[in-house]
């Protein structure tokens, strides 16, 4: 593993921490429009106003307030270095409840080549462009980097378990039916055991590699900049939250896919197509989808929904005989893979960069999206598929692979206004 520090976090003052449900925020890239007029309206605070602010200059706009809030105390600089555990308390759609456990730390950045840490998703220009806009003028992490290491023992896990059972969060919030609670651990010799326990481990990026891409680029810029440095200032480190793979709190969700724009697109001369490569079986809705797919085992299955129908498809030979030779095995083992390369590539048509600029395409989280959007005729078709394991994105980021986009929804996203991170 890199090397995991403790740090003096920026925090929000204990008065504003009382009402910390109107401080915090969703990641940038899953906050829309309205839900950043919200966020607006809830607090003169509200993270939101540093992570995507709405003035033209939005970089100028949120270094001005991190300065302002530092000024009029509701930001404050930790007393100590400390490592923060953040516990999400969630249900599920079938009303499950989990807690996932994990903590905030400085985490050392290490290029990719190093195999400390590693990826697992493609990554775009623009929001890259956008978060080095960000940090250039914040100078701060805002919101974390994601990621997720394999420690079967949960030794990390059941220290941080015993130490809030025994300890008041430093703060409670909810936001968009999630609780989420941290606490501070400052006390070097609890500190080094949670070091040392996750030693020589790697740390695989579940979310935030634009984050993190755009940390590596920052550190370069800073480096070249300074002729004194030595490897120890705060921007070689980037705000990290970690969970352990074995945490079963750890839930990964399906992305579904919406199908549009199709020129001359035929849904009966589509069918037969699939009927080429697939099984096909016409369903009676959405409860027998689920139903299908939930007892189907195989990894390349999928429904299809379309304006008059509802199918369940899986598919009939081996991926072998329908991927490229060149496609990695650990690639070969998910279903995105088969849906992107032959239903979306080969049957449809569209290529990787309309994928990428989702010209043909766009990502939902939610499957009553894509039955909505179809019945609304918003879209020509839609597909709901299978959530990807985490054992998959362990497998594709070893072997140096990438998945296709949109592959993972860890739930629920961290959380940005719980700690932030100067970068100095």
């Amino acid at each position: 593993m890199p090397e995991i520090m403790p740090f003096a976090g920026l925090l929000y003052s204990p008065a504003l921490l009382e009402d910390a449900s109107n401080l915090i925020c969703p990641p940038y890239d899953v906050i829309p429009p309205a839900l950043q007029d919200e966020l607006y309206q809830r607090s003169e605070v509200n993270a939101v106003r540093l992570e995507l602010p709405k003035e033209a200059d939005p970089y100028a706009a949120a270094a001005g307030r991190i300065a302002e809030w530092l000024r009029s105390g509701a930001l404050r600089v930790d007393d100590r270095p400390a490592l923060y555990p953040y516990f999400q308390t969630f249900t599920d759609p079938s009303g499950r409840e989990f807690t996932r456990r994990g903590f905030f730390a400085a985490m050392r950045l290490s290029d990719f080549t190093e195999k400390k840490v590693l990826p697992h998703e493609k990554t775009l220009s623009g929001p890259k462009a956008d978060r080095l806009n960000l940090y250039r003028r914040t100078r701060t992490n805002i919101s974390p980097v994601f990621g997720i290491y394999a420690d079967e023992a949960g030794t990390a896990d059941q220290l941080m378990k015993e130490y809030a059972e025994a300890h008041q969060p430093v703060l409670d919030a909810m936001l968009q039916g999630v609780r989420n609670r941290m606490w501070r651990i400052d006390e070097p010799g609890l500190l080094q055991r949670l070091q040392g326990c996750l030693s020589e481990r790697t740390v695989y990026i579940a979310d935030g590699h634009h984050r993190y891409e755009t940390g590596l680029n920052y550190r370069n810029e800073r480096a070249a900049a300074n002729p004194g440095h030595d490897g120890s200032e705060p921007y070689n480190f980037i705000l990290t939250y970690l969970a352990n793979m074995y945490d079963e709190g750890l839930v990964v969700f399906p992305i579904h896919r919406l199908l549009h724009g199709i020129d001359g697109f035929d849904a009966a001369a589509f069918t037969r197509r699939l009927g080429e490569y697939f099984t096909v079986t016409e369903l009676g809705g959405r409860d027998a989808l689920d139903a299908f797919l939930d007892g189907e085992p195989s990894s390349y299955a999928y429904g299809v929904v379309l304006p008059d129908k509802v199918l369940g498809i899986v598919l009939a030979g081996e991926p072998d005989s329908v991927l490229d030779s060149s496609c990695p095995d650990a690639l070969r083992r998910l279903g995105l893979v088969v849906l992107h390369d032959l239903v979306l590539g080969r049957l449809l048509g569209i290529g990787a960069e309309a994928l990428a600029g989702q010209k043909n395409v766009v990502y939902r989280k939610d499957e009553d999206e894509v039955f909505r959007a179809v019945g609304a005729g918003e879209a020509q078709a839609g597909f709901v598929v299978k959530p990807t394991t985490v054992r998959q994105v362990i497998d594709v980021s070893e072997g140096g692979d990438v998945m296709p986009q949109k592959s993972t929804f860890f739930y629920p996203k961290i959380m940005t206004g719980l700690v932030f991170h100067s970068l100095g």
